[in-house]
């Protein structure tokens, strides 16, 4: 072991008479420790929570939509042949969307009839049906004497239905009559209820086939887009790209960034300022380093004064105390690295514990629209916050370590 480490290790380890720099160096490997680990797991959390809201949104948006500005695609079978041709494209499926109110005991509940065909992937969600029957294969019977449709459970819980009760759809269009214009209106059978409650999107969406939709929104031969789905939404922009070389004007193809990506970015922009935030508790531990080294320089002058008589250079004297101040880096980002993935790991069942030894509700799952408490490391996250952090404790070394180095041993031995 080189003499630089060796006095490093010694002068941490403080005499009865300076037991109070080993309390200020406790302090701040504490205050490096619990800096690390708040960061850490407040990046997992934010990432948690940003995870969950774009699987939200992208459970009822799709990776890629294409729709003709101000009036229907009559030609969407060509768009549909053209996005499945491309590598990344996993589907493609027409669809027509107009808004609508839906009625049943005297109960109204604004919703989006949305027509789909039978790989949309709304199905692949939560749903109460009937005996735990496959939702497409009540939906798309033709043989039933209603239509089906599936709606959130919001809507059923304003509407007061369950499933099998039968609902009103009225859009917003009208029929002639010899007694003038009436409402346009269609009986409906629930077949499928989205159990999730709290999404971004669910709730203002009811389900229906993409047949009877044309036919009841008086769109038969068009549709009101086509809805992509990839094999990862990374691949939305170059997909976005792709199409949008072929399909000029009054054709747009946006991505699920383009609907949705301003939200995502201010959940982005969140994280980094609790990053800052956070940081600043780090600085502050690392201006504890600093003071314990200023006072290790002041006690230990007179060492320092026989280490450069003996030949120790300048160099070395400051080697020493910056190994000091990275000692303290290193042992508390270790242990608050430690402490963070331990507590980020398991944070939803502490939340868990937390809420029936204290009998309050901490997380409230149908509010976040989240089953769990929402934690995700990121390795990306943890390498960031160790290198902020030792890149902070060793710039709180360089001054405590020059001042020490540029100790003449003279002046430091006159009066001893």
């Amino acid at each position: 072991m080189a003499y630089e480490w060796f006095v490093s290790l010694r002068y941490l380890r403080a005499k009865r008479k300076q037991t109070f720099i080993s309390v200020i160096s406790f302090i701040s490997i504490a205050g490096v420790t619990l800096g690390v680990a708040a960061l850490i797991v407040v990046l997992a959390v934010m990432t948690g929570f940003h995870d969950g809201v774009r699987q939200q949104i992208l459970g009822n948006v799709p990776h890629v939509l294409v729709q003709k500005y101000g009036e229907g695609m009559e030609d969407h079978r060509r768009i549909v042949e053209k996005a499945r041709a491309l590598p990344q494209v996993r589907s493609a499926s027409p669809f027509v969307s107009k808004e609508a109110m839906l009625l049943s005991n005297r109960n109204v509940s604004a919703a989006n009839i949305k027509g789909v065909e039978r790989d949309s992937k709304v199905f692949e969600q939560e749903m109460l049906t009937v005996d735990k029957q496959d939702v497409r294969t009540l939906l798309f019977d033709s043989e039933s004497s209603l239509p089906g449709i599936v709606i959130g459970i919001d809507s059923a819980t304003t509407l007061g239905i369950a499933v099998g009760d039968k609902i009103n759809v009225i859009p917003p269009m009208f029929n002639i009559t010899p007694f003038g214009m009436t409402p346009k209106m269609k009986p409906f059978r629930v077949v499928g209820i989205i159990s999730s409650q709290g999404h971004l999107m669910e709730t203002f969406y009811a389900y229906v086939p993409l047949d009877t939709a044309q036919r009841f929104l008086d769109s038969e031969g068009e549709v009101s887009g086509v809805e992509l789905e990839l094999d990862s939404f990374d691949h939305a922009s170059v997909v976005k790209k792709e199409l949008s070389a072929d399909l000029e004007f009054p054709y747009i193809v946006r991505t699920w960034e383009d609907l949705f990506g301003s939200f995502l970015s201010a959940l982005r922009l969140e994280k980094l300022g609790l990053f800052i935030v956070l940081g600043i508790i780090v600085l502050v531990a690392a201006f504890n380093i600093a003071t314990t080294l200023i006072m290790v320089v002041m006690e230990k002058h007179k060492d320092i004064a026989i280490l450069r008589s003996m030949g120790a250079t300048s160099r070395s004297i400051m080697k020493i105390f910056v190994l000091e101040g990275l000692i303290i880096g290193v042992v508390g980002t270790s242990l608050g690295t430690a402490l963070g993935l331990l507590v980020a790991k398991n944070a939803d069942p502490m939340i868990k514990g937390l809420e029936q030894m204290l009998g309050v509700k901490i997380f409230d799952q149908a509010v976040y629209g989240l089953e769990h408490f929402p934690s995700v490391v990121q390795n990306a996250d943890v390498l960031a916050v160790m290198g902020v952090t030792m890149t902070i404790c060793l710039l709180a070394t360089i001054y405590p370590a020059m001042r020490g180095a540029r100790m003449d041993p003279a002046e430091a031995l006159r009066y001893e």
